[in-house]
């Protein structure tokens, strides 16, 4: 199922899990404990792709402190740095085809006005391919002759996005789809043809539409059945489309749909949800991602027999992306764990071969000092069972009772899922126990659990948090006397809303960017979501009609009276999903009440921290805090 659109959903990137169960009989032992220097001397990447002859990867590594372009050979895995930014973060696209050129993304301090620059190995300047002033722009893949690429950008009208068309020579934009009624362009089929769109009608049902460039018409191929759709990729021969959906079914699944017959054929389902589809070059082979509990399933196929091939035995590695090589005869693969950064990975299809590229975990820490994080479930307060992931301490015992936190997800509609997370990892080095709970309303789980918290925010939600803490005290090696709470977007407003409602139940509160006032938020949403408007008021409230009463009512602003427990927040001064003044608000009416109340602001971030100084300071504050106000004095 597609997520439910994710307002504030950069935060959950930073909410990372494990899928294997770490033995509940392990002994407690003092792992080494690291400085916060140690753990982010880890670096963070992201491949994006293959050069022409296959020799070399193009990615970004944030091994200088901030996110910049670099070049792998494959053969002795050295690499060379692209770009050298030392103010903005760059993050790899591809190589322009045939050539040695690349393309990456940036924007300005996080304000999300992201565009497309063309870079080579000289120290020329790049191009600003979308030099369209407070625009938004997106990589939407190139054409089958490679002599044009695609980006959707809201350039002309703020709110919508077009379909631009940009050849590769003189990088001319052409408008390929006009976009005036709303709707949200997906995939593009080989020939331009056909556009995939969907019409977002709540966050957790849309209708899917084909747009033909031919006819200039559109076509809803949706039924009238409330349900969701996530295409995913067109056949080369312009007959066929590939879509997820979750209609008459609690999960997504495959659906191969024909455009000439206008015929329906499931082609794939799991007992999770299927996420991702995609096929390779010349349509030898077809990848599936699978949300499995949280953790990624990752198949092969001959896309002509459906027969599985051989994937690469990745141990409890977490695959989070796979890029197909044009020749069919390599993938690139991107795979971490809890207790390992994601690393690059090539696989050799036809020799069976696995090498790997890189080694992101720092070299300061052993890896067996790390956790690995299991899939729990705890009853709540209505007998619904809520899926967590688990961090337990190796130094926690029965004699050596730790203190925990409650770790909440942005969203709404997050999850918080399997990888590395510096952050996490530094805490339960510390001694902190993380519950890192997937509320009602979480995705992967269902559709009907994912539509559970509508209209209902700050309440059967915040108590599924409330339910965990009280799951975290009934362990014996959990100091009952010492848990908080810590989220960031949506889950900093779940802090606040714990702090506010249920003010004995938490003894501190770490809110990293959280809404505290509903009605402004939803007022201020950025104009290029106007597609997801009406489908975000009609699961959190319309501010401009009577939910207003409501939303004030769940808004930790209005309730700040209520707050006494000690509150550490962080803001990023460029963020346009939670304005800076949420948290500046929040924090002046949290100290008028006498409560102990740090507050760090980032002038060069938005929604999320990228730049690893900000990132290390986020977490030495984080534990300074928490030693103070929240673990037991001995």
């Amino acid at each position: 199922m597609k997520e439910k659109f994710m307002l504030f959903g950069l935060f959950s990137l930073l909410v990372l899990q494990s899928c294997k169960k770490e033995e509940k009989n392990q002994e407690a032992r003092m792992p080494i404990q690291y400085a916060v220097e140690d753990f982010y001397d880890t670096k963070s990447i992201g491949g994006a792709g293959f050069n022409k002859d296959e020799t070399k990867i193009l990615m970004n590594s944030n091994v200088t402190g901030i996110a910049n372009l670099y070049e792998i050979n494959i053969a002795d895995t050295t690499s060379v740095a692209l770009t050298k930014s030392t103010v903005e973060s760059n993050y790899a696209i591809d190589y322009l085809p045939e050539s040695s050129k690349f393309i990456y993304s940036s924007d300005k301090g996080g304000n999300e006005n992201a565009h497309l620059y063309l870079a080579d190995r000289t120290n020329a300047a790049p191009k600003d391919l979308t030099p369209w002033p407070n625009s938004t722009n997106n990589f939407m893949g190139w054409s089958l002759d490679k002599k044009n690429m695609y980006v959707s950008s809201n350039k002309r009208n703020i709110k919508y996005f077009d379909v631009i068309k940009l050849d590769t020579l003189t990088w001319k934009p052409t408008v390929l789809y006009k976009n005036e009624m709303g709707y949200s362009p997906y995939a593009i089929s080989k020939t331009e043809r056909y556009i995939a769109l969907t019409k977002e009608l709540t966050t957790d049902t849309n209708e899917l539409y084909i747009y033909d460039n031919n006819t200039k018409t559109t076509k809803k191929i949706s039924t009238a059945k409330a349900a969701n759709y996530n295409p995913m990729v067109f056949e080369k021969n312009d007959s066929i489309l590939y879509y997820a959906t979750n209609l008459d079914s609690e999960f997504s699944y495959l659906v191969k749909y024909n455009l000439n017959t206008g015929k329906s054929e499931k082609v794939f389902e799991d007992k999770w949800d299927v996420s991702y589809m995609n096929l390779s070059e010349n349509e030898k082979y077809h990848v599936i991602f699978i949300n499995d509990d949280g953790k990624n399933k990752v198949l092969l196929f001959d896309h002509k027999t459906g027969k599985k091939i051989d994937f690469p035995d990745l141990k409890d590695g977490d695959v989070q992306n796979v890029i197909i090589s044009n020749s069919e005869n390599k993938l690139l693969l991107t795979v971490g764990s809890s207790t390992s950064s994601p690393n690059l990975y090539v696989y050799d299809i036809p020799k069976k071969e696995l090498k790997q590229l890189t080694s992101t975990i720092s070299k300061k820490i052993d890896q067996n000092d790390l956790v690995k994080a299991e899939v729990v479930r705890f009853k709540s307060f209505d007998g619904k069972e809520i899926p967590a992931i688990y961090y337990k301490p190796l130094q926690a015992s029965e004699n050596n009772k730790v203190p925990a936190l409650v770790w909440v997800h942005g969203g709404p509609g997050g999850q918080s899922r399997i990888g590395y997370s510096n952050s996490i990892q530094y805490l339960v080095n510390h001694g902190y126990a993380v519950l890192a709970v997937n509320n009602r309303g979480s995705s992967g789980y269902g559709k009907t659990f994912y539509k559970l918290d509508n209209k209902d925010h700050s309440n059967g939600d915040l108590k599924d948090c409330i339910w965990g803490k009280k799951w975290l005290a009934e362990q014996n090696y959990i100091d009952p006397n010492a848990i908080g709470i810590y989220g960031g977007s949506y889950g900093g407003c779940m802090v606040l809303g714990a702090l506010a409602f249920h003010p004995e139940e938490f003894k501190v509160g770490v809110n990293l960017f959280g809404v505290a006032n509903w009605p402004r938020t939803l007022k201020s949403i950025p104009p290029y979501w106007e597609s997801f408007r009406t489908a975000l008021y009609d699961e959190l409230g319309d501010p401009y009609t009577s939910d207003s009463i409501r939303l004030k009512k769940i808004s930790p602003l209005y309730n700040y009276q209520k707050i006494k427990k000690p509150l550490l927040v962080f803001q990023g001064a460029n963020d346009v999903r939670v304005l800076p003044i949420e948290s500046d608000e929040i924090v002046a009416g949290v100290k008028k009440n006498g409560v102990p109340v740090e507050y760090i602001v980032y002038p060069d971030e938005g929604h999320g921290f990228q730049k690893k100084e900000n990132q290390i300071t986020t977490s030495k504050k984080t534990l300074a805090f928490l030693d103070k106000y929240l673990k037991t004095k001995k």
